[in-house]
Parts: structure tokens; sequence; C-alpha cells
């Protein structure tokens, strides 16, 4: 039997297919069936996390291939007949379209499609409301049937719907293109065939979504860009730097370059010093003598831009927002220069347009890092303290997480923006922290609960900002983490009442038996008490009642001798057991209060 688990575990590690690890399983399940039935199991979602790992990989790697492939699409007919083949590969579907919409007629049109072989459907026009796009386009919400000549959710047409039928389309996804606020259009995924739609493809189908409202937009401007430059007079010396500019910044995105090679790339062009601003004024990359960030961050010219999300100037600075998928990313911002023609200020647009593509891509590979990581931190926050799941240790570990090492749970409340950033990057960056019940759940590796709400206090109100953290630990979690939650929000709940910003229960000592929700005085007792009364247990001891006769003797040793009948000698090796259970500061007054107020719950509680 030992050599078929090894067997196992070694097309685990050669990363054999699904049905080899389900063939060797059948043979260890037949030597032992209670232990080969939970190899087989936990073989088996080994497999299929590796396998789930891989594909988020391979998604995100084709995402940032198809924002290449975009911004090297100088056409908006180019760009579209790209979109919609890739979604339909991308999402595995039979066909994939896309509608534009119409802002004369107030409908959206087909513009593109893959796979799709009717011509009625190729010249289908969707009211606002009417079927899945034409509410789509009326919510810009994203929405996805398995059924939709069955679904009657949806506004059914005539039209419509013998145009679906006509292509046989059967399930149906679709999800809206909308840029810096403004409705551009629906990107469909269909099928022939019934087909349920996971909330992952929807995700992902969004994300190519967004990719493509924006190639689609700079794909516009640069057609309308290269427009105007046509007009002009072949010696005008701006057809040549837009020209230089369009390959340079090309050649910057095709390299898989950042946002610092593109702040290179301009200042080299315009001679000038540049700076990229993250959505929090923050700097993220420079090029030439820049100002420093405080500076930059309180100019006229980005608060303008800010507002306006057009290039902007004042004092000899100038600025424009970076924008996409309907926020702004951050801010362009350069000087050093007497004047911009209009020819350099389309340079400085389009090189903000490039940024925006290049913080998008991030911004989506965070975002998808971000959901694994909180699905793991919510499955971990569900499970009751008990045995280690395997499971959840060998997820945590393909993320680099050792979760069946100590750890401290922290509940942290506070200013949204930068919270969770901040909270996951603590212990070295090897914690987890995500948003649970409205509140940033950190867990970070540590066994000092104190020291870790402390720092993470400390590291989230940087800026001045109210930020309460509430501790507890160290625990194990691979173990489950629904308790030990349970105890940190309620140690937040209590250091929000007491107006302290950051602590444990152990901090808070018998101030902690108010704290919000029912009070815990088992664990309390167990803080305060715990060493003391396992020993109890384990030798048939009465270190309890000495510590009793101690206090009420007035912390007279003899006293307490003469009221417990034994010698004064025997009362001192006594109370030296207890100071090398409960620490050599046992005696203090802080201590020494704890103790005795532990005690007399216990008598009250008549345990």
């Amino acid at each position: 039997m030992s050599s078929t688990a090894l067997e196992l575990l070694r097309l685990l590690a050669q990363d054999a297919p699904a049905d080899r690890i389900e063939e060797q399983a059948r043979a260890l399940t037949a030597a032992d069936p209670d232990t080969g039935a939970v190899a087989r199991e936990l073989a088996l979602r080994v497999r299929a996390g590796i396998d789930a790992h891989r594909r988020r990989e391979a998604e995100l790697s084709a995402l940032v291939d198809i924002a290449r492939d975009l911004a090297s699409l100088p056409e908006p007919s180019g760009v579209l007949d790209a979109i919609v083949r890739r979604a339909r590969t991308l999402i595995g579907t039979d066909v994939a379209y896309l509608t534009l919409a119409d802002a004369e007629r107030g409908d959206t049109y087909m513009r593109a499609t893959a796979g799709s072989v009717s011509a009625r459907f190729q010249a289908l026009r969707l009211p606002q409301g009417a079927g899945l796009g034409g509410l789509v386009a009326q919510t810009r919400r994203p929405y996805w049937t398995a059924d939709y000549p069955g679904d009657e959710r949806y506004a059914h047409t005539a039209e419509i719907d013998a145009a679906v039928d006509e292509e046989g389309l059967v399930a149906i996804c679709g999800t809206p293109l909308v840029v810096d606020g403004e409705f551009v259009g629906v990107l469909f995924a269909a099928n022939r065939t019934r087909r349920p739609f996971d909330r992952g493809e929807v995700a992902l189908l969004g994300s190519l979504a967004a990719l493509a409202a924006v190639s689609l937009v700079q794909a516009r401007r640069a057609a309308e860009t290269a427009d105007a430059l046509a007009a002009l007079s072949a010696a005008h010396a701006g057809i040549e730097e837009a020209a230089a500019a369009h390959d340079r910044f090309a050649g910057v995105v095709l390299s898989g370059g950042g946002v610092d090679d593109i702040a290179a790339a301009l200042g080299e062009l315009l001679g000038c010093w540049v700076a990229v601003l993250d959505v929090d004024d923050h700097r993220l990359a420079a090029h030439g003598p820049a100002p420093d960030t405080e500076a930059l961050a309180g100019a006229e010219a980005v608060r303008r831009s800010a507002e306006s999300g057009r290039l902007a100037e004042s004092d000899g600075m100038w600025a424009v927002a970076v924008r996409a998928a309907g926020q702004r990313l951050g801010t362009l911002v350069l000087g050093g220069r007497p004047v911009l023609d209009s020819g350099q200020g389309r340079t400085v647009e389009r090189a903000a347009m490039v940024t925006a593509l290049v913080l998008l891509f991030r911004l989506r590979e965070a975002e998808a890092d971000q959901r694994v990581l909180t699905d793991l931190l919510a499955d971990l926050l569900a499970r009751s303290a008990g045995e280690l799941d395997g499971t959840l240790v060998e997820r945590g570990r393909l993320l680099g997480l050792r979760l069946q090492t100590p750890h401290v749970v922290a509940v942290c409340r506070g200013r949204r923006r930068g919270l969770q950033l901040a909270a996951a990057t603590a212990g070295d960056g090897r914690g987890l922290a995500g948003e649970h019940d409205g509140e940033i759940v950190a867990v970070v590796p540590g066994r000092d609960p104190s020291a870790v709400a402390t720092g993470l206090a400390r590291r989230l109100g940087d800026d001045g900002a109210p930020v309460t953290v509430g501790a507890t630990g160290p625990v194990l979690p691979a173990a489950g983490l629904r308790d030990a939650h349970a105890d940190a929000r309620r140690t937040a709940d209590a250091l929000s009442a007491m107006g302290m910003a950051a602590g444990s229960a152990r901090d808070l000592g018998f101030a902690g038996l108010v704290r919000g929700g029912p009070a815990d005085v088992d664990g309390y007792l167990e803080r305060v008490l715990g060493p003391v009364l396992d020993y109890d247990t384990r030798r048939g001891s009465d270190l309890l009642g000495t510590l009793e006769a101690y206090f009420a003797a007035g912390s007279s040793p003899r006293r307490a001798a003469g009221e417990l009948h034994v010698h004064v000698n025997t009362v001192a090796q006594r109370l030296e057991r207890v100071a090398s259970l409960l620490g050599e500061d046992w005696q203090s007054p802080d201590r020494a209060l704890e103790i005795q107020l532990a005690l007399r719950l216990r008598r009250l509680r008549g345990t």
C-alpha cells in the first residue's frame, strides 16, 4: 500500500494527467479502502488546484498578448475584428460578436462577428432594453444565460428572436464596453448548445471588454490624429514627430516595457523631464530632473487635468490624466521646456493612452491574483478550528504562503483606499489580506498579536487617516480561522469603543470582557490562568487554591500558609512554580490585578 501511495505522489510531482492519477487512486483504494478514498480525494483536489492556477496564468498571459496585438492595430476595423476573434478563442465559444452604440438612434448595431453564419444576425440592431444585449446596453452591467430562447428574464422581440434562431444561438454572455464613463458597445460570447457561463468566464470576458474599449477608443483617436496629420502639409515637421512618437510608444508596449520606459521615451522625444503619478499621486516613474512628489501632487496643472481629463498647463508644467475602463489610474506630468505645440500635445496624450494601457494590464493582473487570495481567505475564515486541512496547505504553498506555521489574525478598519494592499504586504509580503463582511482581514506570519497590530496600524495610518486594528493569535491558518476572526473582531470593537488604534485581547486584559458581542470569559480565563489550570489538571495539584489564599492573605506567604495549614516553605515553593508558569512579573500590579479578577470570575461561575 505504501508503494502505491508513493506512486500517487510521484504522479502528482510529474504533473501527470487526472486520468492517470484516478487510475492510481483506484489501485490504492483497492489495497486500502479507507486510506485510499481519502488519498484519492486529496490527490484530485490538488490536481484541480494546480490546473486552476495554470488556467488563470494562461488567461492573464493571453490578455497581455491580446493587449499587445490591439495596441499595434491603428485602424478601428482591425481592432474590432481582432477583439471578436480573440474573445471567441479565449472563452471557447462557437460565436463571438460586438455591437457598437449609435447615439443618434439610441440603440446598438452589429459591427463585427467571428463564427457567425447568418446574414440576418450580422445585420441585427438591438434597441435599448430589448433582448440580453439591449439590457446590457441599458444597465451597463454584464448578463448571461445558458438558454436564451427559454429565459423569460429578457424582453424578447420577434426580430431579435428570429435572428438568434437563424444563427442557432442558445447560450449567450454579454458585457459592456465603457471608457471614461462613455458607453461604447457590447461584447458577446455565445454557444449553439446549452452552456452555463461561470463567473470566472464572465470576469475574463469583462477584462477583454475593458481592454477592447480602451483599444477601440485609442484606435479611433489614432485614426482621427492620422486624418488630421494627413490634411497638413507634407513639409510640416509635426508629421515626422508624431510618426516617431507612434513608433516609439508602440515599440515600448510590444516589447513589454513599463511606465518608466514610456516616461523615458516621452522625455527623449520632447527633450524634457517626465513623471508618472499613480491614482494617489505617488510617483511611479520619472525621467530627468523632475520635481519631488509633493510638488508634483500639489501642482495646479495636475489638479486641472484630474478634473477635466484633458491636457492642462500651468506655470510651465503640463499634465494629462491617465484614464482607462472608466477610472483614473494616474497622471502624466512633464516640464522643463518653454512651450508645447499642437503636435507635441497630441504626442503627450498618446503617451498617456499607452501609459493607461500598461497600468490597466497591471491592474487586471493584480485583480486576478487578489481573487485567488480572497477565495483562499474566505475558505480559511469559514472553517472552525480543528485538524490541519492538507488541501488548504497545498493551495497556500502554491501562492507562497505557509499556512501550517503560526500566524496572527487582524481585523483592520478605517479608510478603504490602500488598506488591503498595505495589510497584504505586512510580514515581509508573506501575509494574506482581503475584504470579508465589509472589513479588511489580514493573516500575518508571527506569534505576537500586539506587535502585528501595532505594526499594521502604523503602516496603514501613515497619512494620518484613523485606523483601528484588532488582532489575536497565534493560530495555524490551515486549521481554520473562524474562531480567531471572531475574537479579532471583538477586539477591534473594544478598541474602537475605548478610542485605541491597535492591540490584542491580551493588551485589553479584563477590559476585553466588555468587547462587542457576548463576553468571552473562557478565553479570558485561559489567557490569564491557562498555564496554572493545565498544570493542576495534569499533576492533580492545587496551585489555584494557593494563589487565592495568597491574595486573600494580602500577599503574605506566612498568613497564606496558616490558612492552608501547610508550612510556609511549601507556599513559597508553590509560588515559585506559579512564577515559572505565568512569568516572573506575575506579581506586578497590572498582572496581579488581572489574576485576582480571573480568580474572582472563576469563583462567581462556580468553576
